[in-house]
């Protein structure tokens, strides 16, 4: 599935990686929420994932709208980008908000 299908319309993902837990294997904090759309898989053949901005305490689930997509040029692993409907973030926010996880990938941000 092409994620760029997403953007504009509103989407529920399960949270797997709550803002402040750690990646089990890599060991970095996730400062944002991030989960995946479940039974939507992705070109690497696992659920599309997400990074869900605004929200400041654990979730185990969200609906919000996709305002983007961070499309890994060096990988087959694009992010959706979710926001509470009517939040707007520039790409520059964007980026440094991901940050913490997309400095070990090369990727664009597609809106």
């Amino acid at each position: 599935m092409d994620a760029r299908e997403f953007l504009g319309r509103v989407v529920t993902v399960q949270i797997d990686r709550p803002l402040g837990s750690r990646h089990p294997g890599h060991g970095f904090v996730y400062l944002l929420n991030y989960g995946y759309v479940p039974g939507v898989l992705s070109p690497d053949g696992e659920e599309l994932d997400a990074y869900v901005l605004g929200v400041f305490e654990p979730l185990a689930a969200f609906e919000g709208k996709c305002i983007a997509v961070v499309h890994r040029t060096n990988e087959d692993d694009d992010k959706l980008v979710l926001a509470s409907e009517g939040r707007a973030y520039s790409d520059e926010q964007i980026r440094a908000l991901t940050e913490f996880q997309e400095r070990f990938h090369t990727s664009v941000i597609i809106r």
